[in-house]
């Protein structure tokens, strides 16, 4: 897909790998590029940096994601390019609370599901449309020391593969967006972390990752090029891969000193 007069939405626009995929899509010459978060200040910041529509979008709503969706339509046009960006993440495993594990589950998996529930359609519709999906090398690998991490990023590929498959037919592409640490909000003071064993990249080169694979329509993108001999040594032998793993979480988990509360 070429974004050059596209109609764009990106959620987490406020700041890191969402405001950085606003500011490369306005260099490609998208038509109009509606930048939503939580925090509805950083998105109007974004936008107005890109000229285009800032508002606060909360992702765990779905009649929010809906509101969103049919005024785009309505007041900008149909949305040919839906960034799924926002994510959080926490530390912890089996011990985390059940509110906190819901929490991130609709962030990390429901925002995507409910989005693709109401504009899947529309997109059909008039011939097709484009997905991109911020999941993480989490999503493919594992995450040391949080569960919450490595089991709504493993569930947001698995969501993007299925959209893949199932709506390919009629014209629905898909990109997901699978990187070890990238220098955001949610990666401060954790530059020593597991995620950054090679480097920790700034969002910049991550949204350039993300419009080479879009214009190719490419599946998976991987600004990080370890992450994929990571998956091929996974494949390739499973058990030797979870030594491997066990080694690392030796080295960084909070777990392994009884740590991880959420």
């Amino acid at each position: 897909m070429e974004l050059t007069d596209k109609v764009i939405v990106v959620t987490g626009a406020a700041g890191g790998i969402g405001n950085a995929l606003a500011m490369r899509f306005h260099q490609a010459g998208a038509k109009h590029i509606v930048c939503v978060d939580i925090d509805e200040a950083g998105a109007r910041e974004t936008a107005e940096a890109v000229g285009g529509t800032g508002r606060k979008l909360d992702v765990t709503s779905e009649a929010d994601t809906v509101t969103l969706i049919e005024d785009v339509e309505a007041q900008i046009g149909p949305i040919d390019l839906y960034c799924c960006n926002a994510g959080i993440s926490t530390r912890g495993g089996p011990e985390v609370p059940d509110e906190m594990w819901q929490k991130i589950w609709e962030i990390n998996v429901m925002a995507h599901i409910w989005t693709a529930r109401h504009l899947v359609p529309r997109m059909i519709a008039r011939g097709g449309g484009y997905f991109l999906i911020t999941a993480s090398a989490a999503g493919l690998l594992s995450q040391v020391g949080s569960a919450p991490y490595a089991v709504t990023k493993h569930a947001a590929v698995a969501f993007a593969e299925w959209l893949a498959l199932t709506y390919g037919d009629d014209g629905i592409k898909v990109s997901t967006l699978c990187p070890q640490a990238v220098r955001t909000n949610m990666t401060k003071g954790k530059e020593d972390g597991v995620a950054s064993v090679n480097g920790m990249m700034e969002p910049e080169p991550v949204a350039e990752a993300c419009l080479q694979a879009i214009e190719a329509e490419t599946f998976l993108v991987l600004p990080h090029a370890e992450v994929l001999e990571y998956m091929r040594r996974k494949t390739a032998d499973y058990d030797r891969w979870i030594g491997g793993m066990r080694k690392l979480n030796r080295t960084y988990s909070p777990l392994k000193s009884g740590g991880g509360k959420a």
